[in-house]
């Protein structure tokens, strides 16, 4: 066969996307918090896009968008023209004055700072952790450069636990020293406190905690020592059986097993809490409910004024200074406006939201209904993978609780009578049934499912194990408590 060359016309469909549909889908997709930072960038990457104060009688590009489909969207505010900065207008730091100001025990400034003048560690943006507490206490302690390294070590292979990562070879490989040297410090650092530190597991950090009490010699310290297995069992009586005491000591140990703390590193976490902050606001005002955008904390934006009245003088502007003021007049009007499809999206999607799921905004989890993404996308017609992003990491405040948009959508289970339920609210049933029941007899998940069976809900054992396992509640064996 002969090679030559040819050419050939085809006609293909294929999806395009240009940079404005990937910002878009892009701003779909973020949450409240990662949309402020968005914003914030936006602002400092295009000139032509600034932080407005409102006017009472203004509507900024955020604001809550009206139940009527069919209602204009405001067009971008237009900032007020900000004023110059003259640097002869601002007064001169006296900086080694600010340094000391902020002290209110010692100062070399002339006046005395008032009494609740903030500290400067006021504005330490991270909290003293776990490490900083240990290498702390290393400081009271007389040690010797080597010693000293090798604390060091093990303090900085701590988990968030207080658990040591590493063993000894580890530690001798790592800082060249014996074993013995390498026992001997870690000896010290199981010392310090929080009690329990530098172990390697659970159970020999309550063993430390407990000689730490004198109470090495024990029956608590011979369960933990030799019973472990059977004490995450809870298997109570066994233990009596094989230590040779009575059920009622055993019991009394184990009071004192629960006291201990079994991840002492815990209460020095230094991890930033990161609070759910909804999307959405659903109020109930008489009998009807009304959808509210939470635009609190987000920046209002608008075009700058200042740069548009250059553009209006082209003549006293160079060909490139128009083309690039005018990229970026194009560039903001578009992210104004996906910014302004986004948030009507998230409303459209809500109020559908709340069309299907009426009796759940209502009466709560339990009346929650079957609902799949097709059938929101359907109703605002939309695509589902809209859809999708729209319900992703996005949070609802109902009169119910805050609730992930991803929550109302839930597989449907078939009931005795023929009907469906959602998942979701078989979920919530057998959480209800396992907090109100007897912890001396708990429920079995078949006990469980014989119940849902006489509420009309078929749901097999292995269903209510598998719901179960998705909550984090443990079975019936690591429940019972006598």
């Amino acid at each position: 066969m002969a090679l030559e060359l040819r050419q050939q016309l085809k006609l293909a469909q294929k999806l395009v996307m240009t940079p404005q549909l990937r910002q878009a889908i892009k701003l779909l997709q973020l949450n409240r918090l990662e949309l402020t930072e968005a914003l914030q960038a936006e602002i400092e990457q295009n000139p032509l896009l600034e932080e407005v104060t409102e006017e009472p009688d203004q509507l900024s590009v955020s604001d809550t968008l009206s139940t009527e489909e069919n209602k204009e969207v405001p067009e971008p505010v237009i900032t007020s023209q900000i004023p110059g900065d003259d640097p002869s207008s601002l007064a001169e730091v006296n900086w080694a004055d600010y340094a000391n100001n902020f002290d209110s025990d010692f100062s070399f400034a002339r006046e005395t700072p008032p009494a609740d003048a903030p500290s400067q560690f006021d504005f330490i943006s991270r909290q003293p952790g776990l490490d900083a507490y240990l290498q702390w206490q290393l400081t009271h302690l007389q040690l010797d450069e080597q010693e000293l390294d090798i604390a060091y070590f093990i303090i900085g292979n701590l988990d968030s636990h207080g658990f040591l990562t590493i063993d000894l070879p580890d530690i001798c490989a790592d800082t060249g020293c014996s074993t013995e040297s390498a026992e001997h410090v870690l000896n010290l650092v199981q010392d310090l406190d929080p009690p329990g530190i530098a172990a390697r597991n659970i159970r020999e950090s309550l063993l430390l905690q407990l000689e730490r009490k004198g109470m090495k010699n024990t029956l608590a310290y011979i369960i933990i020592c030799e019973h472990m297995s059977l004490l995450e069992t809870r298997n109570y009586p066994l233990i009596a059986r094989q230590t040779g005491a009575t059920a009622r000591n055993v019991m009394k140990e184990i009071e004192v097993i629960t006291s201990l703390t079994p991840y002492p590193g815990n209460e020095f976490s230094d991890e930033q809490i990161n609070y759910v902050v909804p999307d959405v606001y659903v109020y109930k005002i008489d009998d009807e409910f009304v959808i509210q955008l939470n635009n609190d904390g987000l920046p209002q934006l608008g075009l700058s004024k200042e740069y548009l009245s250059l553009l209006k003088q082209k003549k006293s502007l160079s060909s490139e200074s128009v083309g690039y003021l005018r990229e970026k007049q194009r560039n903001a009007e578009w992210f104004l406006k996906s910014i302004q499809q986004r948030q009507r999206t998230i409303y459209k999607v809500m109020e559908s939201i709340l069309n299907f799921q009426r009796e759940f905004f209502d009466h709560g989890p339990s009346h929650l209904k079957p609902l799949i993404l097709r059938d929101v996308a359907n109703d605002i017609d939309m695509h589902e993978s809209t859809v999708s992003r729209v319900t992703s990491n996005k949070y609802a405040h109902t009169p119910q609780g805050i609730y992930e948009l991803k929550y109302f959508f839930s597989t449907a289970v078939a009931t005795v009578d023929g009907e469906t339920v959602a998942s979701e609210s078989i979920r919530n049933r057998i959480r209800q049934l396992i907090q109100n029941e007897n912890q001396a007899k708990p429920l079995s998940d078949n006990k469980i499912s014989d119940i849902l069976k006489g509420e009309n809900i078929k749901v097999a054992r292995r269903t209510v194990a598998k719901y179960r396992d998705q909550m984090g509640i443990l079975p019936v064996k690591y429940r019972r408590k006598k």
